[in-house]
């Protein structure tokens, strides 16, 4: 486009400067998109603080009025009144705050209406109290009038904390989104423009050199026997692509004069070739036939899906060289293909994917590329792969596993891993029946929880940790309160019914580290490790609302709601070292529960207990 040096520097000159005021009007436009994204991320952070102080105020003007009904201490009731106007003071904060939102908004008036009903509730037996009537209050303040005002609130609270949350977690994103803009158009932007230039400048003084040592080397190869040296036809001017043409002519007609001979000498190579390359085949097929033998040995010895990995990732390297790949097995749903082994460094692993992604398990058979558009590509391979290879790993007519290679096989290659994907089905299925035994022994069979033997073994090592790391550690006892009630009524198979609704809950409802077992009857244990009593307590009471949300049915019927009694206790250095004593800690903290009248949490203490519910 540019044949003259002048026009071609022009051109950098402008683009430079192009290039440069955009950089400054992007990095102008993020500072200030920045700057009201943290705006409202301020405007959400008081809205959650108004919110949790009115929360407070509430709860500790409850805790006067009991105080004072309860201990007819005066000063009980000083702090009932400074913490209702508190808690006024904060929601008409909130309602101010929120006339920007609509939602929200609407959510404050609700709230308003029912803080004012709330406060009304508990204002009633305080005045009797104030009067002397102590008897009458402590009967309004025990029957629990407002529970379910309280409950409104505390709910209608966090659906607001909830969706506040949520906005102020978006503006943060949008807010680090637009810094991190900033800051890459910062650190990449100048960096770039001056590559650029460099980088157009380098291209007008090649359009001078580069013609130059092009035709001065090929001449120079030319000379000391190099015939088949060419230069480009193109090299960016109109003299020196003649004169690039008439070269390349001349070498051409010399080249020629010596292909004959050339031909002649390549066909014996050829045959010499193949000679060695039968002899060699036959050889490394002993190699990898002995090689298969060592790593199926091990692979039928291993106890443990990490030992048979491992063993994988030794052996398939070395009778599959050069070609990484992954080994992918289901995972106990069945319903993704997860990466058990790894070898060489394939250029796409990922986490796993549905088996409907990939073609070799549609079809039950082998899948493979071998070049751009060959043929279709499955959904789990990266999409910058060409040439990849799926192998399905079968088992009595059952598909097990998929091995995936990254690359071309050829003929040999083929061999070796029909041989080798049969030892590594026959390995993947005898642990598989390994682990389906031990899982038997240690889970009950109708919840489908960890048994006691398990509990105990996993609470020694548990408390072994805790020693050792000095870490918090707790356990949770809880049994079903008035099950006898299902059995006798509705018979064995509604109790039935009922601890499997139970069980299904509490694991749900617990953290991934959390070990959830049956004890026995309609007793669970939770060994919770890395945790202390008091947050655990809290993770304790969302599970017992939620399990007295349950609806247990039987054949369609309906057998009542269900409630449940907790006991934490927490591990002390002071105790035994098998778990005995955290286990009669946490039971006597179930059994305060209990007698405390069920549906409760009861955190276990050296002194007094702590209830919750």
């Amino acid at each position: 486009m540019f044949k003259s040096l002048t026009s071609r520097i022009a051109a950098v000159g402008i683009m430079v400067a192009i290039a440069l005021f955009a950089l400054i009007l992007a990095i102008v436009d993020a500072s200030r998109q920045s700057r009201e994204s943290f705006q409202w991320v301020m405007h959400s952070s008081q809205l959650i603080q108004a919110m949790e102080e009115t929360m407070a105020g509430l709860r500790d003007a409850e805790s006067g009025q009991r105080g004072y009904v309860l201990t007819q201490n005066p000063g009980f009731a000083q702090s009932f009144d400074r913490r209702i106007e508190d808690a006024r003071q904060s929601y008409a904060k909130l309602y101010e705050l929120t006339k920007d939102n609509p939602a929200q908004s609407n959510r404050m008036r609700e709230f308003g209406t029912l803080l004012e009903e709330r406060i009304e509730l508990m204002h009633t037996p305080l005045q009797m109290a104030r009067q002397n009537a102590f008897s009458e209050a402590r009967a309004m303040v025990t029957e629990g009038r407002g529970h379910e005002t309280m409950n409104a609130l505390v709910l209608l609270a966090q659906d607001f904390l909830n969706e506040e949350e949520q906005l102020r977690d978006r503006r943060i994103m949008a807010a680090e989104r637009r810094l991190a803009w900033g800051r890459g158009l910062a650190l990449f932007g100048g960096p770039l423009i001056a590559l650029i230039t460099l980088l157009l400048s380098a291209m007008v003084i090649r359009g001078i050199r580069y013609p130059t040592r092009m035709l001065n080397g090929a001449m120079s190869r030319f000379g000391q026997g190099e015939l088949d040296a060419r230069v480009p036809e193109q090299m960016g001017s109109r003299e020196f692509d003649r004169l690039a043409h008439g070269y390349n002519a001349m070498a051409e007609k010399l080249e020629m004069t010596v292909a004959a001979q050339e031909r002649s000498k390549g066909e014996l190579r050829r045959v010499h070739d193949e000679l060695l390359s039968s002899s060699q085949t036959l050889k490394e097929r002993g190699e990898v036939i002995e090689l298969l033998g060592a790593m199926s040995h091990r692979m039928q010895a291993t106890r443990t899906d990490a030992e048979l990995a491992e063993v994988i990732s030794i052996f398939v390297p070395r009778v599959m060289p050069g070609l990484p790949g992954v080994l992918y097995a289901y995972n106990n749903s069945r319903n993704l293909l997860v990466p058990m082994s790894v070898w060489g460094d394939p250029r796409d692993v990922g986490q796993g994917f549905p088996p409907d992604q990939c073609w070799a398990l549609r079809r039950g058979q082998d899948h493979y590329v071998s070049g751009k558009g060959k043929d279709v590509v499955c959904e789990h391979v990266c999409g910058d792969i060409e040439a990849y290879h799926c192998e399905p790993l079968l088992a009595s007519g059952e598909v097990i596993g998929v091995l995936y290679l990254d690359g071309i096989l050829d003929d040999e290659a083929r061999f070796r891993m029909n041989v080798l994907v049969e030892n590594i089905a026959s390995a993947m299925t005898n642990r598989r029946l390994q682990r389906d035994l031990k899982e038997q022994t240690i889970r009950d069979p109708l919840t489908g929880l960890f048994n006691r033997r398990y509990m105990e073994e996993a609470l020694t090592l548990e408390v072994a940790r805790a020693s050792r790391s000095e870490v918090p550690l707790c356990v949770v006892m809880c049994d079903v309160d008035h099950f006898k009630r299902f059995n006798d009524e509705y018979g064995h198979d509604a109790g039935d019914a009922v601890l499997s609704l139970v069980a299904s809950e509490l694991g749900e409802r617990f953290r991934d580290g959390d070990i959830v077992c049956r004890f026995g009857g309609e007793e669970f244990t939770i060994i919770a490790p890395g945790t202390t009593k008091e947050d655990l307590l809290r993770r304790v009471e969302d599970v017992r609302e939620s399990v007295s949300r349950l609806s247990p049915r039987l054949r369609n019927d309906l057998l009542g709601s269900i409630t449940m009694s907790f006991g934490i206790s927490q591990w002390e250095p002071s105790m035994d070292r098998n778990g005995a004593e955290l286990l009669q800690h946490a039971d006597a903290a179930l059994y305060r529960a209990k007698r405390d009248g069920r549906n409760r949490t009861v955190l276990h203490e050296h002194g007094p207990h702590l209830a919750t519910g």
